[in-house]
Order: structure tokens, then C-alpha cells, then sequence
């Protein structure tokens, strides 16, 4: 029986995601493990935890990191960690700002791209993951790369542009003067449109 439009294959996507999982596998087996370690390290360091409190108002520090073609910034209590180019599952029927799924230690992450929700053509590139949550996983950025960690003053950014839909203003603290837009990582993490019900009923 064909399959309705905007209907997932779960059947698929399982047997992709296993073939994945075995492709990781085999992959991690076989990489340098120099250069993976090196990699691994410098991953930890842009995703590390504030090391000293940062008091609301004052001073944040963030991971920058670019996605079609803009700059944003996260707060790093919110990043847990930075995929290397991890494989992803895409989803024929799931919504757009869904980028598909991949494995973090056997757990399946739903990766999104953040430019449709700022008006922006989603890049079919690939990139790095950063996975953020609270105290578990729960949603995966796709980026083009991930530059740098930085402390921003509260006092240096620009309210959010009034080009910016309403919704899409709500998930904007500010603006740096370079253009960055930094991120609401409670109000990303509970945006309604990044919150997928994975079963086989279908994405949500």
C-alpha cells in the first residue's frame, strides 16, 4: 500500500538508523585515535559548563556558531556537547525544521534547522551537532561550524530587531554588536515547534 504524503516511514527510518549505528560503530573502530581524541578535546572545550555563576543582567558565556549563513549564540549552561559531523536519518513527511535524526549513545536525537524559524532557507549543508538540553538531550542544532566560546556583557546587546517575527523575537535575548543573534535557551528548548513526538503516528 503506497504511503500517505506526510506520513513517516518508521519502518525505514528504524533500518536506517540501525545501519547507522553499525556505520558508527565500525567508523569510531578504525578512526586515528590521536586525531580523535584531539577532536574530542577541543568538542568538551566549546561545550564546556560556565566554570564561575553568571549572574542574569551581567555576563553570559556562549557558544557562538554559524548556521546558513548567520551567527548565533547560546548560553553554554543549556549545551551539553558538539557532534563532529554526525550522520543524520532524514524523514520524508517530517516538518522542515526537522533536519532528520542520529544517534547519541543509542539514543535517537532530533537534529533542527533554526533558519526557517528566523525566514531563512534552510543549507543543506553539513556541520557540526550541539546538543542542548538541561539535564538530558533533548534537541540537536545543526550548524555549519562552531566557532568559539565568549563571555558577553548584558550591557552590549541590541534588542532584538523588529524585523524578526513575534514569534521568532521570543527566542532572541539580543543582539551583539556584530549581528549575533543570541539565543533564549528556555524559550528554544520550549518553542512548541521544536518539540517532536517520535512515534508512529507520525512527527509532531
Amino acid at each position: 500500500m503506497p504511503k500517505r504524503e506526510g506520513v513517516i516511514d518508521w519502518e525505514q527510518a528504524r533500518a536506517r538508523l540501525e545501519e547507522l549505528e553499525r556505520a558508527t560503530a565500525a567508523r569510531d573502530s578504525f578512526t586515528d585515535e590521536a586525531a580523535l581524541a584531539q577532536l574530542d578535546a577541543r568538542a568538551r572545550a566549546l561545550a564546556r559548563p560556565a566554570e564561575h555563576p553568571v549572574l542574569p543582567g551581567s555576563q553570559r558565556e556562549v557558544l557562538r556558531f554559524r548556521a546558513a549563513g548567520q551567527t548565533y549564540a547560546l548560553e553554554s549552561r543549556f549545551i551539553l556537547e558538539v557532534m563532529r559531523a554526525p550522520e543524520l536519518t532524514p524523514l520524508p513527511g517530517a516538518p522542515p525544521l526537522l533536519r532528520g535524526l542520529t544517534l547519541l549513545r543509542g539514543e535517537v536525537l532530533p537534529v533542527v534547522e533554526l533558519a526557517p524559524l528566523f525566514g531563512r532557507p534552510a543549507s543543506q549543508a553539513q556541520g557540526p551537532v550541539v546538543v542542548v538540553g538541561t539535564t538530558r538531550p533533548e534537541l540537536g542544532l545543526r550548524t555549519d561550524e562552531v566557532t568559539e566560546v565568549a563571555v558577553l556583557t548584558g550591557t552590549e546587546l541590541l534588542p532584538a530587531p523588529p524585523s524578526l517575527e513575534e514569534e521568532a523575537g521570543a527566542l532572541v535575548a539580543g543582539v551583539s554588536p556584530d549581528g549575533t543573534l543570541v539565543l533564549e535557551g528556555e524559550a528554544l528548548l520550549g518553542d512548541s515547534r521544536l518539540v517532536f513526538e517520535l512515534s508512529e503516528e507520525g512527527v509532531a
